[in-house]
């Protein structure tokens, strides 16, 4: 084994400067910039003035790490790392970050140390090294690149492991594509049945939600009830303002129903709980009181963007009252169903491309390996 800082050195501090009133600032990435997939996402990347000298050293080059130094919550712990393989000596990072850099790299595929770190910290493996303030989670980063162990492999071995990680990582996101592409194909079919439901251009009928639909919002659950997996004891999906928020004992609902998210920044939206669940009271369910198909319903409710009706700018939330005022469309019992069976064969397309994928399970196995 081998330590980090030896491999490294230590983390460098990030720069934050002031901000950019001429349009002529550095890229800045942020832990905004994070994704769960280790990769760099270079939406909402802004621009900062840096005026400190001797900073050549922190822009970025090909293969350095970005550690997040602060950030995370009690689910997901802070220690997010990210691969940079954007255009080099362009980009900063933020003073909540710290730049991790392999110095021999005829010795380190820093893609490897990659790895090695990602799958650490999926494992919750910098959970141990986090120093918590009131609300907020800094990784004591000097001590958890001093103790950090890697696994010593020559060269050979860490560039095989990382063309097969590569290759997985790839499969992922080539399936996650074709998932968005039949999404995008349910969302025009309902367009093509039905039109847009917001500005009714299909003259439908329309009535008032009131009239066709009850909200309810559910049961206070507390935290602590909750696990994040589910497990013998709590085997029922919990849903809260964003959806799933975790698994618990008992479930207050059994059936097909959309669930409309009526507190927080995602208020608004929708999701689909099949079977035996439970809805908090930040989780509205909504029921028909009139024939509708649940399927149709929920596409509806889908594209009529309820989050156009978030009220509160600290605190967004929706309100019962203004939605069941929402004029909304309806249409005979026979077509809603011919678009639900028209969802149901194309989610079926969905499970067989994800059977074609088994392999993206294998990554797991090879993260292991990284560590053995």
């Amino acid at each position: 084994m081998a330590k980090l800082i030896d491999i490294t050195g230590r983390a460098l501090s990030g720069e934050w400067g002031i901000d950019d009133e001429t349009g002529d600032g550095v890229p800045v990435l942020r832990t905004t910039n994070f994704t769960n997939e280790g990769v760099v996402n270079y939406n909402d990347v802004i621009t900062r003035t840096i005026t400190k000298k001797n900073i050549d050293q922190k822009f970025l080059r090909k293969g350095d790490i970005i550690i997040e130094k602060s950030g995370g919550s009690d689910k997901f712990p802070v220690g997010r790392v990210i691969y940079f393989d954007g255009d080099e000596n362009t980009y900063l990072f933020n003073n909540f970050t710290g730049l991790l850099r392999v110095k021999d790299k005829k010795i380190w595929n820093s893609k490897y140390v990659f790895y090695s770190l990602f799958a650490n910290y999926r494992r919750g493996g910098t959970r141990a090294f986090e120093n918590k303030t009131t609300g907020i989670h800094n990784l004591k980063t000097d001590d958890f690149v001093s103790r950090f162990d890697i696994y010593e492999l020559p060269i050979k071995e860490q560039n095989l492991i990382c063309e097969k990680l590569d290759k997985i990582y790839n499969i992922i996101k080539l399936r996650r594509q074709e998932l968005l592409i039949l999404d995008d194909l349910i969302k025009a079919r309902f367009v093509e049945m039905f039109g847009d439901p917001i500005i009714n251009s299909r003259h439908l009928e329309t009535k008032d939600l009131q009239d066709v639909l009850m909200f309810k919002a559910g049961d206070f659950t507390a935290a602590s009830d909750i696990s994040d997996e589910p497990s013998e004891t709590n085997p029922y999906p919990c849903y809260g303002g964003n959806g799933i928020r975790g698994y618990v004992s008992e479930y207050n609902q059994d059936g097909e129903y959309s669930l409309v998210g009526r507190q927080g920044a995602l208020s608004g939206n929708v999701q689909f709980a099949v079977g035996k669940f439970k809805n908090t009271e930040h989780a509205l369910l909504v029921t028909p009181i009139v024939e509708m198909n649940n399927t149709w319903l929920n596409h509806l409710l889908l594209n009529l963007d309820l989050k156009r009706y978030q009220t509160g700018a600290a605190q967004p939330g929706l309100s019962v009252k203004n939605l069941q005022e929402i004029q909304i469309i309806c249409a005979p019992i026979d077509q809603q169903n011919q678009f639900a069976d028209f969802v149901r064969r194309t989610d079926k397309s969905k499970s067989a491309r994800n059977r074609r994928y088994f392999i993206v399970n294998k990554r797991d196995e090879i993260y292991n390996s990284i560590e053995k």
